[in-house]
């Protein structure tokens, strides 16, 4: 009892909290899909609950900074990942990227995702080092901090799976800003990026992504043929279910599945016709909540290193959430991303709750550090006396 609730004590508790309702509210609502499938979409589900839960404690009691000292083990492990997606690399129902590896027992596996944990670590520990060297507002540092978050964007990009590409590119951009980079960089790249999106549409994009936003302004009206077929179905059922839905497990479109990946990308239209407006809203404010936590965690680091890891986890969470709930209301394309701790998908629900465990290593050892701290300071004072 004496360890449990010194464990409860140095842990954030509310952040706990916040994440395992998610998760229970996310079980509920894949669970009412799935009677619209012959896939046991619950099984992955609970498999990735208990081992990520598992490394998440786990991760809460290891001190984080050994995993950044240890920064160059992150590497190869990111290389072999991107390996074997090019190698044995699949793709899998309603998607067109070739982004999963297969698995025993019909499971697979998203490299990706995993890879976000490497990033988040090495680029902090890049982030430090350029801070400690009063290299961080330099245009060699910048450039090499560019270089970094690149290369996975690029081998990410080449499995055709830009959706994560592109939180990967808000976690560069978010971590940076934290870390202090100085904003005429960021507008610099802001500018660079207005300037490349001519050739960004004609020679990187192709005629899918083209459609899809083309989609969102109905220009040929294909929001009911094609590429907008699932947004517009996915806000139809939004807005079916009224102020409190039609009921937990009892809403037809549910039933027959009229919104194409409803469980996944589109897990928000499930609660919208099963819960109405405020089921929607009720994840909107657990996933804000969890964010404010992340945040405030961040703030309260007392080491930079810390700071960093936790805006990483921060950008990742608050990215996928941005993008997703975007995709749903039909303002931005459909790219892929899911909806963390809710969208079925049990390599994504595994690392974010891998993530969370390294928030709360952080948060656990600056209170050591603290604790540390004033016992030095008390003993300080009685030499004094």
């Amino acid at each position: 009892m004496t360890k449990l609730s010194d464990f409860f004590r140095k842990t954030d508790v509310v952040l706990w909290l916040l994440t395992f309702a998610s998760v229970i509210y996310s079980l509920l609502l894949i669970g009412s899909m799935q009677r619209a499938s012959d896939y046991n979409y619950l099984r992955p589900q609970l498999v990735a609950v208990f081992f990520g839960t598992a490394a998440a404690v786990l991760l809460s009691f290891a001190d984080y900074r050994f995993l950044i000292r240890r920064w160059y083990f992150a590497i190869p492990i990111g290389i072999v990942l991107i390996a074997l997606v090019f190698l044995f690399g699949i793709r899998v129902s309603g998607t067109d990227d070739r982004a999963w590896i297969p698995l025993p027992f019909g499971l697979t596996f998203q490299p990706s995702e995993l890879i976000k944990i490497c990033f988040i670590i090495t680029f902090t520990k890049h982030l430090c080092v350029l801070t400690e060297r009063e290299w961080l507002q330099s245009l060699p540092g910048v450039i090499s901090l560019a270089a970094h978050a690149g290369v996975p964007m690029l081998m990410i990009h080449l499995q055709g799976d830009d959706g994560t590409a592109l939180v990967f590119a808000m976690m560069f951009v978010i971590m940076m800003f934290i870390a202090g980079v100085q904003l005429r960089y960021f507008a610099v790249m802001g500018g660079l990026l207005l300037v490349s999106v001519p050739i960004l549409w004609n020679f990187v994009m192709n005629d899918a992504q083209r459609s899809r936003i083309f989609a969102l302004f109905d220009l040929d009206g294909n929001s009911m043929t094609n590429y907008g077929w699932q947004q517009y179905q996915g806000k139809v059922s939004i807005a079916g279910g009224g102020l409190t839905g039609s009921g937990l497990f009892n809403g037809s479109r549910v039933m027959y599945s009229i919104v194409p990946e409803q469980e996944n990308d589109f897990i928000l239209t499930v609660a919208g016709e099963e819960l109405g407006f405020a089921g929607c809203l009720l994840i909107i404010l657990l996933l804000f909540g969890i964010m404010l936590k992340l945040l405030m965690n961040a703030a309260n680091a007392t080491e930079n290193d810390g700071k960093l890891l936790c805006a990483g986890v921060f950008a990742s969470f608050a990215s996928q959430t941005i993008i997703n709930i975007g995709m749903v209301l039909g303002f931005l394309p459909v790219i892929g991303v899911t909806l963390p701790l809710f969208s079925a998908g049990g390599t994504s629900l595994m690392v974010t709750l891998i993530c969370i465990g390294l928030v709360q290593s952080v948060r656990g050892h600056n209170l050591d550090d603290m604790e540390t701290a004033k016992v030095r300071r008390g003993s300080e004072i009685r030499m004094r006396i």
